[in-house]
């Protein structure tokens, strides 16, 4: 399957040819007037209210009701953009995990025994370097302060169906093509999930927004999902790719210029946003303010078969990072690993885009904050939440590129 770039990726391929080289080069690419005129109704504001909006839900960790209230009202939402939306239905419901003749099960990376119904998940990617401070998942409710969040958080998990929602944006010229924009709903921890994941999710929910606005059309579809079950083993995003991977381009019914499933040109997941601060200190402590060298992260997986595509489809995104983010730079990396895009990574050009590199820094201990009760939106500054608005801004400005965005006059 060969991705579809239009002219900010030739653009980009024609320099990474020549780069090295002595004579003139293809001059850069300008912003697009239009992909400029939709990101500027990205707003800090909106988007740390729709995070906010998701954390009334508290962690919205699967198989709750709390959970399943948050799928609500983030369809709810959705449909008030003018995004049409659909759901994705499946069951979770592993095997229990064998019994251990001593000690209690722990997380990669140490910390506290992971509850019932949650299966750990190891860390991947680069070779961590340097300190290392300690990681995990709390399972202990009394590490809540928060009295109230820690009632709202009080239901466990319990196996059983489990739905998630996606809308879709569908292309006037080519509606049998599509790039999918995902971030995961749900949660853990007994705090908030903030920013794991209720950063990502707002980021895809402000750009479905805007997208959904009657002056946009775009040549060809874009899907933005929220996935259920992503910290269970990535369940929701295996369950999308189980059922709908043969439906791909499919017109149905025959005739009716209608695909409910276009055919994937490449997935784009957005996981853990906002916090940028540093790598741990030797007490294992991390900076309280966002580091001056923030940058937004875009991964690919060196090992998919997808791989040449996917990272020329990362340095895309890394372009239109330069062109249409306002504060914070972008680098790429080939470690993407342990997110939602893995289900997708050797059928279709997969990145992520996320606030540091998954395996060698999430898992070292750079977000303190990570999957504990400290996850709440009051632990973000304005410059956290704005780390996540520019990745937003990056993804808005690639993908409007990539799909041919037109404002109507």
């Amino acid at each position: 399957m060969r991705v579809q770039l239009p002219s900010l990726a030739g653009v980009l391929l024609a320099a990474v040819a020549v780069s090295g080289q002595s004579g003139p080069t293809t001059p850069p690419p300008k912003p697009m007037p239009d992909v400029t005129a939709l990101l500027s109704r990205l707003s800090l504001e909106q988007y740390k209210a729709t995070v906010k909006g998701l954390t009334a839900f508290g962690d919205r960790r699967q198989g709750t009701e709390r959970n399943r209230k948050a799928v609500d009202w983030i369809e709810a939402q959705l449909k008030s953009y003018g995004c049409p939306t659909e759901r994705i239905q499946y069951v979770y419901d592993p095997p229990p995990p064998p019994e251990r003749t001593s000690g209690p099960a722990q997380p990669a990376g140490g910390g506290q025994q992971v509850a019932a119904g949650d299966v750990p998940r190891i860390s991947g990617g680069g070779r961590p370097r340097g300190h290392r401070a300690s990681t995990g998942v709390n399972t202990d409710p009394m590490r809540q302060p928060d009295e109230k969040l820690r009632a709202l958080n009080s239901e466990p998990a319990k196996n059983g169906p489990r739905e998630e929602v996606f809308c879709t944006k569908v292309g006037s010229r080519f509606p049998n093509e599509m790039y999918i924009i995902g971030a995961h709903m749900d949660g853990h921890g007994w705090g908030e999930a903030a920013n794991d994941d209720g950063s990502g999710t707002a980021l895809v929910m402000e750009l479905a927004r805007i997208f959904s606005m009657p002056d946009v059309v775009t040549e060809r579809s874009v899907r933005f999902a929220l996935w259920n079950n992503e910290e269970t083993g990535l369940n929701g995003a295996r369950a999308y790719v189980e059922q709908r991977q043969a439906r791909q381009g499919k017109e149905d019914p025959p005739g009716s210029g209608k695909y409910p499933e276009p055919r994937w040109l490449g997935m784009i997941q957005h996981d853990m946003m906002m916090f940028d601060h540093g790598a741990p200190r030797a007490d294992g402590t991390v900076s309280p303010e966002q580091r001056p060298e923030a940058d937004v992260n875009i991964e690919f997986q060196s090992t998919a078969k997808m791989a040449d595509q996917a990272m020329k489809l990362a340095f895309l995104f890394h372009r239109a990072n330069e062109l249409y983010a306002t504060d914070y730079p972008a680098q790429v990396g080939p470690h993407m690993t342990n997110t939602d895009s893995t289900p997708f990574m050797d059928l279709v050009p997969s990145i992520s885009l996320r606030e540091n590199e998954r395996g060698v820094h999430v898992g070292a201990g750079w977000d303190p904050h990570w999957h504990q009760p400290t996850d709440v939106f009051a632990t973000f500054s304005d410059k956290d939440f704005r780390l996540g608005l520019n990745a937003g801004q990056t993804t808005g400005g690639a993908i409007a590129e990539l799909v041919g965005l037109i404002l109507k006059k």
